[in-house]
């Protein structure tokens, strides 16, 4: 088995995530286009928009999770762990300020960073489950499922789509906000990232250590930069397209 230091960087974890935020900015990118008329796309029920998202998310949240089972294994401290998630809560409510002021009545309440902020707690806090991580990732996306057939049935589920109780996910119908990442199904994503990464740090070290190529160097610096990048790239890509506007 490979020796790893204290607090290595894998290269392949951050490109990954590198690779994450182009496909993002591609994605923000074109609906900001649409958001200034200069595309005319249904981003809210078009399945070729909203697969995108759903899957740009999934690799986020998976290499999350990835990047915790990475910490606990080279023995991250608490005082480590909550500089970063203060960092994250932080950028959650910067996410929230700023949406509110260009979209105020769908505002981001509990959109990615929100649902990664709690997603972090509870994964840390079970990453001793091991393979049960599994099972309980899969159980927490079918309770996605099962709470829209239970929907159906019971009319007095129709509270969980209050905005007090749909951060958790057991809703009948999508929350107006221009952003909405639920506890269920998104923390099963995060907990197989973890299961995913304990099970290559045991059994197969090497596909993370192995050395990048130099197109994979600027994904990885990307991916290494994630938070920083993700609040910046809006307001940077609106200003632009507000910047053309003027020069019409």
């Amino acid at each position: 088995m490979l020796a790893f230091r204290r607090f290595d960087r894998f290269g392949r974890l951050d490109a990954l995530r590198g690779l994450a935020i182009v496909w993002m900015t591609l994605y923000h990118l074109c609906f900001d286009l649409n958001h200034f008329a200069y595309l005319q796309q249904d981003f809210y029920n078009d399945p070729f928009w909203t697969w995108q998202r759903s899957a740009i998310v999934s690799v986020f949240l998976f290499t999350a999770g990835l990047g915790q089972a990475v910490a606990v294994q080279q023995g991250q401290s608490w005082p480590r762990f909550w500089r970063r998630w203060v960092q994250v809560a932080g950028a959650a409510l910067l996410v929230s300020a700023g949406s509110y002021l260009m979209y105020p009545h769908s505002f981001i309440y509990f959109g990615v960073l929100h649902g990664l902020a709690v997603m972090l707690l509870i994964v840390r806090l079970t990453a001793s489950w091991g393979r049960w991580l599994w099972l309980l990732g899969g159980l927490v996306i079918a309770m996605k499922f099962i709470a829209a057939y239970a929907h159906g049935f019971y009319a007095q589920a129709d509270f969980l789509n209050q905005n007090v109780f749909n951060w958790l996910g057991l809703v009948s119908r999508k929350p107006i906000t221009e952003d909405y990442v639920p506890v269920i199904p998104w923390l099963g994503v995060m907990w197989w990232g973890m299961a995913a990464g304990q099970w290559v740090l045991r059994r197969r070290p090497q596909w993370l250590a192995r050395p990048l190529g130099p197109a994979g160097q600027p994904l990885a610096w990307l991916g290494r930069w994630s938070l920083s990048y993700y609040l910046l790239h809006q307001p940077i890509l609106i200003g632009l397209l507000m910047l053309a506007g003027t020069l019409k």
